[in-house]
Formats: structure tokens, sequence, C-alpha cells
């Protein structure tokens, strides 16, 4: 090499990219260069262009993998470099890209390099190669915002127990307002996805997207920050300028905790699962993982099933009781049947008095009935 960069002058060089695909992966690109390169693909194919070392900037390591992978430019783009090896210019290094304004768009048929002719994918319009999310002009809206704006969640029901006074479940007599309650007409109001703050303010938003439409957002717009990443499908997650974040997941959500998980919620939670919910406690079979609910003082724990049973069910015959301790009283109503069936035996102790009304016929039988009292009233 007669000639090399520091020696005898510096060659820099602007071209277009055309071709990627490097054979070394070492993230090189092949380069048309103007003033060096004829546009002509017959007397110049691409196939004979040198190959071009992307220079990284010095926060990234760019060694073992580390650091930021030398990949983002693609056929079309604009470049700026030097040759290393000067006036040979066999030995290019890019040093980066340059956005501009396209006047045309990309033609396989002109037989012409300096552009994407191979895919004829880049540039996609004749506009301002700066993101249109970072742009923010609101007569050209980027796509995903349109979509993000179009696709939210709106009448979200909450969970409403209807009915509960004083500790007694009371059950409705008028048969279109039980109707109305099996329908969920009759619900504790709804909630709404909020609808994206986006108002991005040229220069202000600092935007990535890829080539597979996965967005990054950093918007320092003065009184409407926000940060937003989003991927192709539609999951991803925005923080609002007053730190409020809305998360959608657009299939399966997996959470994986190998240590210990704390949640401490300072306000209300609102769950509604429009399906089942499953949850499976002590997994692993070890004593004293125990699922317990602890309610504060002036609460109450309501269960409520519109249409449909309450069970409680244990199934060890050895340790398999069911337990209830009132601090005060304990009141059943019943709408229709009562049935009790115990296969050990019963006993009652009560310390005050006993009232039972009956008001239809009162059977019991048994081979032996004791009745022991100092007296016995039969009216």
């Amino acid at each position: 090499m007669s000639e090399f960069m520091g020696k005898n002058g510096f060659q820099w060089f602007v071209g277009v990219v055309e071709d990627r695909q490097d054979p070394k992966t070492l993230g090189r690109l092949r380069v048309r260069c103007l003033g060096y390169h004829t546009e002509d693909l017959v007397k110049l194919p691409t196939a004979d262009l040198p190959w071009a070392h992307v220079m990284n900037p010095i926060t990234s390591a760019t060694v073992s993998g580390l650091g930021q992978t030398p990949l983002g430019a693609v056929e079309g783009s604009w470049v700026v470099g030097f040759f290393q090896d000067g006036g040979d210019a066999q030995q290019p290094i890019i040093i980066g890209t340059l956005p501009g304004v396209p006047s045309t768009l990309p033609d396989k048929e002109s037989k012409k390099g300096f552009q994407d002719y191979t895919n004829a994918v880049y540039p996609k319009y004749t506009e301002t190669d700066v993101n249109r999310l970072a742009v923010g002009d609101d007569d050209n809206p980027h796509s995903s915002l349109t979509i993000r704006k179009a696709d939210r969640d709106l009448a979200v029901g909450t969970a409403q127990i209807d009915g509960i006074f004083s500790g007694v479940a009371q059950i409705p007599t008028d048969l279109d307002e039980t109707a109305a309650i099996v329908a969920g007409r009759i619900t504790g109001g709804s909630w709404n996805e909020p609808e994206t703050p986006y108002d991005a303010q040229y220069p202000h938003n600092h935007v990535y997207e890829s080539e597979g439409g996965h967005l990054r957002e950093m918007d320092d717009t003065p009184g409407k920050e926000r940060i937003h990443e989003r991927h192709a499908s539609g999951t991803g997650y925005e923080i609002h300028p007053n730190g409020s974040k809305v998360t959608r997941v657009k299939n399966d959500n997996y959470t994986i905790t190998t240590g210990d998980d704390y949640t401490h919620i300072q306000g209300t939670q609102r769950h509604t699962t429009d399906e089942g919910v499953r949850i499976r406690c002590n997994a692993n079979g070890e004593d004293g993982n125990n699922y317990n609910i602890e309610v504060g003082s002036g609460a109450n724990v309501n269960v409520e099933v519109n249409k449909g049973n309450i069970n409680l069910t244990t199934l060890s015959p050895d340790v398999g009781d069911i337990n209830i301790n009132a601090s005060r009283n304990l009141n059943m109503q019943v709408g229709k049947d009562m049935n009790v069936s115990v296969l050990g035996n019963a006993s009652e102790i009560i310390t005050g008095t006993k009232d039972e009304e009956v008001q239809g016929k009162n059977t019991k039988t048994g081979s032996e009935i004791d009745m022991d009292a100092g007296t016995i009233n039969l009216n």
C-alpha cells in the first residue's frame, strides 16, 4: 500500500449502500461512491465494489459481541466515510449515514446504481428521512400512532357487589333486576385505557425504528415527555408525562420470578378477566406455604356469583377441616332448600337461647331421641 491515511492526505467520500450481505458477518457494506464509481451497473456491478467497514462509537466495544452490533444501514442509505488507503480507494470506512429528502423512489428496471435496485424498498417515500414520529406532523402521522389511537380498550367493567346489607346477602325478588345482574348490566362502573399523550415537537423526539417495525421513542418535548417501546405486533408500553404507564400485550404474557415477588399498590386495584382465573398455591406440596388473605379494619370480604355456585372442597381424609370463626353473628339466608349431610357425629353447643320456627312439618327421626331438660314445654 503506497498511500494510507495520515501520510498523503485525507480521502473522503459520499455514497449509497447497495449491498449489506457481508459473507464475513462483520457488518460491512458495499457502497457506490460519488465521483469514484460509475452508476452503470454493467460497467461496474455491485459485486465488484469494495467492502466498507462501519465505524462504531467509542461507547461500543465492538469486540467479542460487546457493545452495539454494527448493523443498521440498509440498501439505499446514503453514507459518508473515508478511504483508509488514500487514493487507492479500496479500503473504505463508513463514519455515518446522511438523511435527506429523496426526489425519486428506487427503480429495478433502470439498471443504474446509487439506489436500492435489488429490492426496491428504500427509500419508501419521497419525504424527509427523519422518522414521522420525530417530525411530529399531524397531517402525516406515523401508521403506528394511528393504530394505537384506534386500538384502545374501552368501557372495561369493574367488579361490583350488589345487594350486601348488614352482612346478609339479600336475594333480589324482582325478576327484571335479577336478569339485569346476571346479564352484567348492573355493574360498578367501567374504565378506559388512557389515550396516548403523543404530542412530539421537532427536534425533541428521539426515535429508533427497525426494518420490521419495532419502535423506541425517547420524547423530550417540553411538558410532553414520554418513553415508548413497541413491538411490530402491537405489544409494548408507554410512560406518560405524569408518570403513568400503559402496557399492552397482544398475545400471551409470562412472568417468571425465581425469588420472592413484592407488589405494593398504594391505591385501589381493579382486576377484570374476561375468562377464568386459576390460582395454585404451594405447588411443591411443602408444609407452611399457606394462602392467606388479610383485610384491614373497616372493610369487608365480599364474594358474589352472578350465575353459578360457590364451592369449598377439601380432599385429604386426614387433614381437611373447614373452620369458620365468627367473632360476632353468623347470618345465613337460604333462598330455597338447605341440605346438610354428616357422616359422623354432629354436636351443637348453645350458651344462650335457641329459637326454632318451622312453618311446615317438623320431623325428627332416630333410633333414640333423648330430651334432657328441667322443663319441656310442648305448646
